[in-house]
């Protein structure tokens, strides 16, 4: 069992290693083909033993599933797919008793078109106080058939859709996502009582799911490019929303944490949502986003450190989530274009490279002060599973872009626990078929297969978790650059260096050092071979 922070640490979240969990597809505990709350529960050992201070979960809350659950119906409960409320609160209860803190996901730009008060807003008609809580409008033209403003959805296409009445309501987001108007004040009363519901069972913290949109423009003008405010990202509004959030979160005994969803290019105004009286944390997009370059990802190590010093928070690192492409499958893509005639995607030529760069990439992003982000499956080197058969796809933004988006379900596919065939340990039930297909030739990528090799990349995971709970150097916020010759980043922490080789030749290590671990075997006892990182101890 993997040696854990004590429960009653405050700051635990500063330097946390928190793992994603997509519930769908993490383990079947009934049977089914679905992961489920009760497949988490078997697997908290595994997650002990990997080393993880909580788990995030992705919503768990009853819905119709348009979005992968992202489209709510009901915030306080659990959807039957992954069990009760019940086994939420015992989930909660057991993981903490391993040392393991939850961080549960709140969606509070938009609800599932299923949600009572959606439904309401319907059946009331227009100009009624039940729409007020959306963003309900008359369209344009001679008889209200253009709609309202030229936004464009996140998913593509339009983000307005008309009822039989004729008016349109807004949704940036799939139409099944209608989105909530934070300017009345029911919407805020409600959220922060949705808070204060997952805190009173324990709940560690909270992941706000697009955190940036909230807020809109309330005249919902066209958007002209350059507008300053936009009119529905990163308005000044939002602060008071989460300053708000922030005093609940203040109310608790313990650190109760706020972790945003924030894509936004201007530094900056980055860094305002993580003041001291607002989020703890952001993901760091910027950093996942980087290619596999030394001098792009330093840029991106520097502007992250920079702009989170100013207001005394810590950076995030992240190498993949549940929204992109697995880190395996990016850093070795050749091509990735759609063969309509095959009716497939382009496919990496490289896995070998990908995989020698996501464990460089890994030691990389575990050495970095701040807290780190783990995406279930990453720990396996799982690759984007890339040729799912089209009849089995389901991400909205697959269908909404007419085919051309291969959409999000290649990172989702369901893990593999063991044996040699699907589901591989995956479903509780030998003979299920996971809710989406997993690859044959994923049997030397289970959790069994790589426990019993020592050279896997789920042993390179374990132990550098481990070496990060247990060296003191890791710790804390000191950071400093080396001096390197060509593609090579180093820098050093306490008594501990990483140094990592981006070009095409081995590159000497430094004298005087003990080798603490390594992402791959060394050219030589003092060669660092290209792709290929290392954690040393120095005098």
């Amino acid at each position: 069992m993997g040696q854990q922070s004590p429960p009653d640490r405050s700051d635990w979240w500063r330097d946390a290693a928190i793992y994603q969990v997509y519930p769908r597809s993490f383990a079947d505990g009934d049977g089914d083909g679905t992961g489920d709350l009760a497949g988490v529960r078997s697997r908290l050992p595994y997650l002990a033993e990997l080393g993880v201070d909580a788990v995030w979960f992705n919503p768990w809350y009853p819905s119709p599933m348009a979005d992968g659950g992202y489209d709510v119906a009901d915030y306080r409960g659990v959807d039957p797919l992954f069990g009760t409320l019940a086994e939420a609160e015992l989930l909660i209860a057991e993981a903490l008793e391993l040392g393991i803190r939850t961080v549960v996901d709140v969606v509070p730009n938009h609800v599932s078109d299923q949600h009572p008060w959606f439904r309401a807003a319907l059946a009331a008609g227009p100009g009624s106080p039940e729409r007020e809580l959306f963003h309900f409008k008359e369209g344009r033209g001679e008889h209200g058939e253009i709609p309202p403003n030229d936004w464009v959805s996140e998913f593509g296409g339009c983000p307005w859709t008309r009822i039989e009445d004729g008016s349109w309501y807004l949704h940036l987001f799939a139409t099944q996502q209608p989105d909530l108007n934070w300017a009345h004040p029911l919407v805020r009363s409600e959220h922060e009582e949705i808070l204060r519901f997952w805190f009173d069972r324990g709940a560690a913290g909270v992941r706000i799911d697009s955190a940036a949109l909230l807020a809109k423009d309330p005249a919902l003008p066209d958007f002209v490019k350059g507008t300053d405010p936009h009119p529905y990202t990163d308005r000044e509004e939002l602060h008071a929303i989460y300053r708000s959030w922030r005093a609940i979160a203040d109310e608790y005994p313990g650190t109760r944490i706020l972790v945003g969803e924030v894509w936004l290019p201007d530094a900056e105004r980055f860094a305002r949502y993580l003041r001291p009286d607002e989020l703890h944390t952001a993901f760091n997009f910027d950093f996942l986003a980087r290619p596999w370059d030394a001098a792009a990802l330093r840029e991106s190590i520097d502007s992250t450190l920079a702009l989170h010093a100013p207001v005394g928070a810590p950076a995030t690192w992240v190498l993949c989530n549940h929204d992109v492409t697995r880190t395996v499958t990016r850093y070795g893509r050749r091509d990735t274009r759609f063969d309509f005639a095959a009716k497939r995607w382009g496919t990496p030529t490289d896995l070998a490279l990908g995989l020698r760069r996501a464990r460089a990439a890994a030691l990389l992003s575990l050495a970095l002060p701040g807290a780190v982000y783990l995406y279930q499956g990453e720990e396996l080197g799982l690759p984007e599973v890339e040729n799912l058969p089209l009849d089995r796809l389901q991400d909205p933004m697959h269908f909404r872009s007419g085919g051309t988006d291969p959409g999000r379900d290649g990172c989702r596919v369901p893990l593999p626990w063991s044996g040699d065939r699907p589901p591989y340990g995956f479903s509780q039930d030998s003979t299920a078929e996971a809710w989406l297909p997993q690859p044959a030739d994923w049997a030397p990528l289970t959790v069994a297969a790589q426990s019993a090799d020592p050279e896997s990349m789920l042993t390179l995971y374990r132990e550098a978790l481990r070496l990060r709970r247990t060296e003191a150097a890791l710790h804390g916020d000191k950071f400093e650059w080396l001096s390197t010759v060509g593609e090579v980043l180093a820098f050093r922490r306490g008594d501990l260096l990483c140094v990592v080789n981006f070009g095409a030749e081995p590159v000497l290590l430094p004298e005087h050092r003990t080798l603490l671990l390594a992402s791959g075997p060394l050219a030589g006892p003092a060669q660092l071979p290209t792709d290929t990182a290392v954690w040393l101890r120095v005098a």
